[in-house]
């Protein structure tokens, strides 16, 4: 298996390997700020989180995708998913993606962290070419957020796929290719050493 279940331990955040354990955390991560009803994005309402969590880990029998829970050190509870998607082994080739978090840490060093941690483990275990990220064109906050990582816009897949209330999804594709990577690392430590973060905690 080119992504084997790994864990990933940092400051602010730990990705573990998702299991149907952290269902109940999740439950309770999704409530907080409602994040279902964002209608660009995809996360599961608090009654098909055991069904999100298992469709995840469906894929990751067939090696399409490697899902971790987030958890947060300071409380010990999930309090999102990540994951390694579009697994492309041949290639060395995977997308970060199919993220989200509670209300209470976004904007804090656990999301800068986590994307570190998955990068670095993509890049220097993995070897991987490139590791892409792709998002909803109308998700003005997740586009800033994977720019402020230092990927570079690839360009917009339009009417790609059909969202689950009808309405036709233009993509976004960005992506950090390997030469890109000691730079972009660099510079996602030099954010994490900065004082301006809260704790993932508060």
């Amino acid at each position: 298996m080119f992504a084997e279940p790994v864990t990933l331990t940092g400051a602010y955040a730990r990705l573990e390997p998702l299991s149907p354990a952290h269902a109940a955390d999740l439950v309770e991560a999704v409530k907080d700020g409602e994040l279902w009803r964002l209608w660009y994005t995809s996360v599961p309402e608090p009654d098909r989180v055991a069904a999100e969590i298992a469709r995840r880990l469906g894929l990751l029998e067939k090696g399409a995708m490697l899902p971790f829970a987030v958890v947060e050190p300071a409380t010990g509870r999930a309090v999102g998913m990540t994951t390694y998607m579009n697994v492309d082994a041949a290639n060395r080739r995977l997308e970060i993606g199919s993220t989200w978090y509670r209300h209470r840490v976004q904007h804090t060093a656990l999301n800068t962290e986590c994307k570190l941690m998955l990068l670095t483990h993509a890049f220097e275990t993995l070897d991987c070419i490139a590791v892409e990220f792709r998002t909803h064109f109308f998700n003005f906050q997740s586009r800033a957020g994977i720019e402020r990582l230092g990927a570079k816009f690839d360009g917009i897949l339009r009417q790609h796929s059909i969202a689950a209330n009808g309405t036709v999804r233009d993509t976004c594709v960005y992506s950090i290719v390997a030469s890109e990577w000691p730079a972009v690392k660099t510079h996602l430590s030099y954010q994490l050493s900065k004082p301006r973060y809260p704790a993932a905690s508060c």
